[in-house]
């Protein structure tokens, strides 16, 4: 993560699990983003984090470490929740990146050359056609149509190589695909990187969408549990719970770390 990046994150943050969380409201994100293109070196890699992906930081060393150099932006119900437990308020803004990221490329009024490596062809490609509808003065660039872990990733660098790009959007479902773009994406192939984690799938319509109005109310976690067959809804409830005890836990170790030094 570049300099500029870093400033915004020091400058503007929470802790949840001692990463640092941008609480920058809709407005001071957009404009924040769109300025980091303006700078003409350097590269910023945003994540768009939730309650399974901090969770998993907890588990995963690595992944952790990737999302320590990223800017991280909060998405769902569960960070507000941590928000609330660490600092007593919840974050200004829910910034999913299926909302924000065709959000920031209305914002965007310089023209900008857009690569994308989607989940499968079919979102990919529905995705790209709907960005080229939404925000036709960039050029959208499919690079790859699937990332998934039998894909050839050499042929996906490649490709990135010889397009000179401004942003690259990224679908990532695991820690090891944002890995694999922190290991292999250079800052010059693209001054901004974004890991939007199901975000094809949800604006091409292969997957399956809560509802705005529900999304609004900040009740999505208990709709998608009543909407999944039993087994999928225990198990849903089951990793919220999860991820509950250790909100609590690092809310109540909090100064214990702090007094003892660690992180």
């Amino acid at each position: 993560m570049n300099l500029i990046a870093n400033f915004a994150v020091l400058s503007s943050r929470r802790a949840i699990f001692d990463l640092p969380i941008c609480d920058l409201g809709w407005d001071d994100a957009l404009v924040f983003i769109n300025e980091l293109l303006s700078i003409p070196v350097g590269q910023t890699s945003i994540s768009f984090v939730n309650a399974r992906n901090m969770v998993m930081t907890l588990r995963d060393s690595d992944y952790r470490a990737v999302l320590a150099q990223n800017l991280l932006l909060p998405d769902g119900p569960g960070l507000d929740i941590a928000s609330k437990v660490a600092h007593g308020s919840p974050f200004p803004a829910s910034l999913k990146a299926a909302d924000f990221v065709p959000a920031l490329l209305t914002f965007m009024e310089i023209p900008r050359r857009i690569g994308l490596i989607g989940s499968t062809p079919e979102a990919t490609r529905k995705t790209a056609a709907k960005f080229r509808r939404h925000a036709p003065w960039h050029e959208f660039i499919i690079i790859s149509d699937s990332f998934a872990e039998t894909e050839d990733r050499a042929a996906i660098v490649k490709e990135i190589d010889r397009q000179w790009l401004d942003i690259l959007i990224v679908g990532t479902d695991t820690p090891s695909q944002e890995k694999w773009i922190h290991q292999h994406i250079r800052a010059d192939h693209a001054r901004l990187v974004l890991a939007v984690g199901d975000l094809f799938g949800v604006v091409a319509g292969t997957d399956h969408r809560t509802p705005k109005l529900v999304r609004m109310m900040r009740i999505a976690r208990a709709y998608s549990w009543m909407r999944q067959p039993k087994r999928a809804g225990v198990q849903c409830g089951f990793a919220f719970a999860v991820f509950l005890y250790y909100v609590l836990h690092y809310g109540g170790t909090r100064r214990t770390r702090i007094l003892n030094g660690s992180r």
